[in-house]
C-alpha cells in the first residue's frame, strides 16, 4: 500500500472516532456524568464530561459513518482505491470508543490532581484513540483486520496528535474551547 493511500485510509478509517468529541464541545452542557460525585477530595470526572455532550458525540461519529458509507464506493472510485464502509458496530465502537477514552482521560486527569482543561501530553491526544481501537476490534473483528494494518495504525498514531492540536487551536481561536489543548 502506497504511503498516500495509507494515509487516507487511517484518515477516512477514523473520523468517526475523530469528531465525537468535537461534537460534544458543541453539543455539551446540561447533566455532569458523575452527578457532582467525588472520589476523596477529587470529582470523579468533572462538569465538562456531561449527558447530553457524551450522547450528542456518539451520535455524530455514528452518522458520519452512516454518511462516510453511503459515498464510500464513489470517494473510492475517484481516489482509485477502495476506503472503508463502516458497518453498524465498527461505527458504534469507533465513536463510542472516542467519548469513553475522552471520560477515562477525564477520570486518569482527576485523580492525578489536574483541573478540568488542564494540560496532559499523550493522553490528551491519544485518549479516544486507545480506547475506540480495541473496542471496534472487539465489536468488529472481521471489519478491524480488514482496514486497520500495522501501517494504518501506525499512521493514527502519528496522525491524530496533529489533528487533535490543529482542532483544539481552531477550536480555541473561534471561543469555542477554554484552552488550546
Amino acid at each position: 500500500m502506497a504511503l498516500l493511500e495509507t494515509i487516507a485510509i487511517a484518515f477516512w478509517a477514523m473520523l468517526p472516532a475523530y469528531v465525537p468529541n468535537n461534537a460534544a464541545v458543541l453539543a455539551g452542557g446540561g447533566r455532569p456524568i458523575d452527578g457532582g460525585r467525588t472520589w476523596g477530595d477529587r470529582r470523579v470526572l468533572g462538569d465538562g464530561k456531561t449527558w447530553r455532550g457524551t450522547a450528542m458525540g456518539t451520535a455524530a461519529g455514528l452518522a458520519l459513518a452512516a454518511g462516510l458509507t453511503f459515498i464510500a464506493p464513489d470517494v473510492g472510485d475517484v481516489l482509485g482505491f477502495d476506503v472503508p464502509e463502516f458497518t453498524p458496530l465498527a461505527a458504534l465502537g469507533l465513536a463510542g470508543g472516542a467519548m469513553l477514552g475522552d471520560i477515562l482521560a477525564s477520570f486518569l486527569k482527576r485523580r492525578s490532581g489536574r483541573q478540568r482543561g488542564a494540560m496532559f501530553p499523550g493522553l490528551d491526544q491519544l485518549d479516544f484513540v486507545v480506547v475506540s481501537l480495541p473496542l471496534t476490534a472487539l465489536l468488529a473483528t472481521d471489519w478491524f483486520r480488514a482496514w486497520f494494518s500495522l501501517e494504518v495504525i501506525l499512521v493514527v498514531v502519528v496522525l491524530t496528535p496533529i489533528l487533535h492540536v490543529t482542532t483544539n487551536v481552531i477550536a480555541y481561536k473561534l471561543g469555542l474551547k477554554n484552552e488550546p489543548w
